[in-house]
């Protein structure tokens, strides 16, 4: 993608509005632009973003065992009335009346819907386990929406929900997305700490979050410090092996947040607690038959007796997560994109736009990495340098590629690696490789 026609409408200064870090550089990076109170249009490079942390999600829910498909975001109060949760959810609930004066919500989750889908196509044991997914637009009517997409009225998320016939079947499913989630994450480039958690509105029994750490984050977390030195992707398991001795493995290192941390009663000596801030950005919960039984829902089991199935319920809060990955992942001069989520693989900046060999140069690399799958943003602007590097270091791509009338003469180009600083003089086919190399 050429910059001079590429639509990024970057700020020089700080909204005066944003009051956190994701928020402030979202909009400088032309992310994001706000519409009304807590609700955003995402612009091309922020929609680049969440497309790509969406396909992390999607690929870990499929090998999981999800299956995916797409509710709608207006369903009806009758749903909620039944299950009983529409007087109780509160006002967060945007409730909505149609032309024939019938009662309806904007989901600000989908526990009643997908039980609905359920038990009108789901009737005998030999169709279990099931887990359905989708990820789609919620609402919820913050009092207060603030820091940008991290406390929103309008996201994105990933909620999937599942059905077994026991306990035993449900829990091995909670141990898989358990799994799945740990493993999401940490594909983003997060380091991420789960931890026991209350299930709040949504119920059931049995809950953790999932906490990014960050100097930013909105709640308190304490966790044993070897959690920083954990490593899941390097550890080798299967989503058909029995998970049991993965789960407690996962959770046999002390995390709590703030609510469920007693500090005369903690396990872990004070040299080893860790104190942080914390950015919830999943959560799993165990729901039982909190919804089926209120919703008579039954399926006919091994020997015909009507059996009530046991559910568990996922979110991962989609747009959530950039932020959370700019407040993990930035510095004094911008967004420090991990490989995995960035909206282009590299930027390729021509210091002389008007000079004939730099022009040509470029246009060659810049037909070169993107035949070779390097997503790359090409900044031909009629600018200075100052303000090409000022702004490839906002929005904070992995590699930046500098090409000027001084290297050309020496046949090299000039990488930088935006994580580390690093500068490195290299021939054109040697900056094509690194990058290649390095994803």
């Amino acid at each position: 993608m050429r910059l001079s026609t590429y639509f990024l409408p970057l700020l020089r200064e700080n909204p005066a509005e944003a009051q956190i870090v994701s928020h402030r550089l979202m909009l400088r990076a032309g992310m994001i632009r706000q519409s009304s109170a807590g609700i955003y249009s995402w612009l091309p490079l922020g929609l680049r973003v969440l497309r790509n942390i969406e396909t992390i999600v999607r690929a870990e829910q499929d090998a999981a065992g999800a299956q995916e498909l797409l509710m709608p975001t207006v369903q009806p109060a009758e749903l909620w009335r039944e299950s009983g949760r529409y007087d109780d959810y509160g006002e967060e609930m945007l409730r909505i009346r149609d032309r024939h004066e019938r009662d309806m919500l904007y989901g600000p989750t989908n526990e009643e819907l997908i039980t609905d889908i359920f038990r009108q196509n789901i009737k005998s044991y030999r169709d279990l386990p099931k887990n359905l997914y989708h990820i789609q637009w919620k609402f919820r009517d913050e009092v207060r929406p603030r820091f940008g997409v991290m406390r929103g009225r309008e996201f994105l998320m990933k909620d999937a929900y599942s059905f077994d016939l026991d306990l035993a079947a449900a829990r091995k499913t909670y141990n898989k997305m358990f799994l799945a989630y740990l493993r999401t994450f940490a594909r983003m480039g997060l380091k991420t700490v789960p931890m026991r958690a209350h299930t709040g509105p949504i119920g059931g029994d049995l809950s953790h979050e999932f906490i990014v750490l960050a100097d930013t984050g909105e709640s308190q977390v304490y966790c044993d410090k070897a959690w920083l030195e954990s490593d899941v992707l390097s550890t080798e398991v299967d989503y058909d092996d029995d998970l049991e001795p993965f789960f407690r493995q996962w959770t046999s290192l002390y995390a709590a947040t703030d609510e469920k941390h007693d500090a005369a009663n903690c396990p872990v000596p004070p040299d080893r607690l860790l104190s942080a801030r914390g950015i919830e950005v999943g959560q799993v919960f165990f729901l039982g038959n909190k919804y089926t039984k209120a919703m008579n829902v039954s399926v006919a089991g091994p020997n015909g007796e009507p059996v009530v199935p046991e559910m568990g319920c996922y979110g991962i809060g989609v747009s959530r997560l950039v932020g959370a990955i700019i407040e993990a992942s930035h510095d004094d001069a911008g967004i420090v994109w991990p490989a995995s989520v960035a909206p282009f693989g590299a930027g390729l900046i021509n210091l002389r736009a008007g000079d004939a060999a730099c022009t040509e140069a470029c246009e060659a690399l810049y037909t070169t990495l993107n035949k070779a799958g390097v997503d790359t943003l090409y900044d031909d602007r009629a600018e200075s340098a100052g303000a090409k590097f000022a702004a490839m270091d906002l929005i904070g791509l992995p590699w930046q590629i500098v090409v000027g009338p001084r290297g050309l003469q020496k046949g090299v180009v000039e990488v930088k690696d935006r994580k580390t600083g690093q500068r490195e003089e290299m021939t054109a086919e040697a900056a094509l490789n690194r990058i290649k190399a390095a994803r």
